[in-house]
């Protein structure tokens, strides 16, 4: 049987993460994976998802190289040379994993593991055949799976995932999307873009239901302007397959027919496989594995991280946790902190957040005091022609300590970085206005928002 500190059951950036950071605090480590290293994030979600959407910034980019004086008449996408393109990426991406198991002498396991007993890790093994592991510490970070609905049966061809679209080989002349989430708008906007008719159905009354409210009505209002039709308080009742692709039927009464129908509802949490009863580790109601701020499970001796703790559905938050089990794993003390996670959703343009939102701060007692600023008055924007969005910052209105930063427009995902940071430390809207930004740059917005808050931004 082979003997190690510690087994990492599932490859995506939880589990990576936390086999890297466990091997270089000296552990002996093992890494179970049964399908691709880099998990769904990898391979088929964020890294995948963001080459198509660099693709759509391009050639949203050209289109408007007129008013640059650009001749861009003769452009056009090559959808099968974007999906080469995606492939590299995540190839490249996937080899650095790699390597990097080999650099820190990580092994690393295909096939399906499940606990098994104190101590011991039972392997299917892709290859055929099986193993047992023997470990003084366990990492279970088997992520989470596309959420289906019933009465929307996914078949892969005509009602897919975010999966077996991104698997697709053309781009689909209609489509229709139910969840108007972070997936489902991130779709939208890469497959409109791409010249696909696109209807997002969503059962609340708003699309982005996490978002700052004033980021997500601008988001619908950015989708309607781009031709995507956005129904908000509807639920699809029905689906059937006709000559022309599938047809919808609506709560409202209405039938759409659509080419395809991506599912985009959220996620959903499968442990069976896990043997977690058997161990004695507690799930919730969704599956999800019940852990503290340490990464601990109900059971000494194993951890949770990434999607199924229900923690925070993100790549960052996985990795985080997973630096965190691993120094819990080699002895130490270290705890999560939720309190300044960002969010970036990669629609076009960008949205990105960190901290509380209106909504939630009000439900705390707080009404903060609010800083706006748009980015059709920062002139780096408007030298890229990208003035369409603003900065939103919130303050709380005695000691002026940031309690969010909400920001629509571009490069939101980069923008966010310096707000995360602001939030994670405490500091007020002064000190962020206080910063010296360079001019002329994006980051000038957010300043120029803090300086907002106290009614004092030089161009609003």
């Amino acid at each position: 049987m082979d003997q190690f500190d510690l087994v990492v059951i599932g490859g995506g950036p939880g589990g990576y993460v936390c086999a890297i950071r466990a091997a270089q605090l000296g552990l002996r480590v093992a890494v179970v994976e049964r399908e691709k290293l880099g998990g769904t994030c990898l391979n088929w979600g964020c890294i995948p998802t963001k080459t198509m959407v660099a693709a759509v910034s391009l050639l949203e980019a050209v289109t408007r190289g007129g008013e640059f004086g650009l001749e861009t008449s003769e452009c056009r996408l090559d959808f099968q040379r974007l999906i080469a393109k995606r492939d590299a990426v995540i190839s490249q991406l996937a080899k650095g994993i790699g390597f990097l198991f080999n650099k820190h002498k990580i092994r690393l396991i295909q096939g399906i593991g499940r606990l098994d007993g104190p101590c011991r890790v039972a392997v299917a093994l892709a290859e055929g055949g099986s193993t047992v592991l023997a470990a003084r510490r366990v990492v279970l970070a088997p992520g989470s799976q596309p959420l289906q609905l019933p009465g929307l049966p996914v078949d892969g061809r005509w009602v897919v995932t975010s999966r077996e679209l991104l698997a697709s080989d053309r781009v689909p002349e209609s489509l229709l999307v139910v969840g108007g989430g972070v997936i489902g708008c991130e779709f939208a906007g890469i497959f409109a873009a791409l010249g696909t008719r696109v209807t997002v159905v969503e059962a609340l009354p708003v699309i982005l239901p996490p978002v700052e409210p004033e980021v997500a009505r601008r988001v619908q209002a950015v989708f309607r302007q781009k031709g995507i039709e956005v129904r908000t308080n509807t639920k699809v009742t029905g689906l059937r397959q006709v000559d022309s692709g599938i047809a919808a039927m609506l709560d409202t009464g209405t039938e759409l027919v659509v080419e395809k129908v991506l599912v985009a509802v959220g996620r959903s949490f499968d442990t069976s496989q896990l043997g977690l009863a058997e161990a004695g580790v507690v799930t919730g109601p969704r599956g999800e594995i019940i852990v503290d701020d340490g990464m601990r499970t109900s059971m000494e001796g194993i951890y949770a991280v990434g999607d199924v703790t229900n923690r925070g559905l993100l790549a960052h938050v996985a990795s985080a946790q997973g630096l965190v089990a691993a120094a819990n794993a080699a002895g130490g003390q270290a705890v999560m902190d939720y309190r300044a996670v960002p969010n970036c959703i990669f629609t076009l343009p960008e949205v990105a957040g960190v901290g509380l939102t209106s909504q939630q701060a009000e439900a705390q007692g707080i009404k903060p005091r609010v800083g706006r600023f748009p980015f059709a008055a920062n002139g780096r924007a408007l030298c890229s022609g990208e003035g369409e969005g603003f900065v939103k910052v919130l303050a709380h209105p005695e000691t002026d300590r940031l309690l969010g930063v909400h920001i629509i427009g571009p490069h939101a995902s980069d923008l966010i970085a310096e707000a995360a940071l602001a939030v994670r430390y405490g500091m007020t809207a002064g000190h962020v206005a206080a910063a010296i930004h360079a001019h002329p740059t994006l980051p000038e917005a957010l300043a120029e928002a803090a300086e907002a808050v106290h009614g004092m931004a030089i161009h609003s």
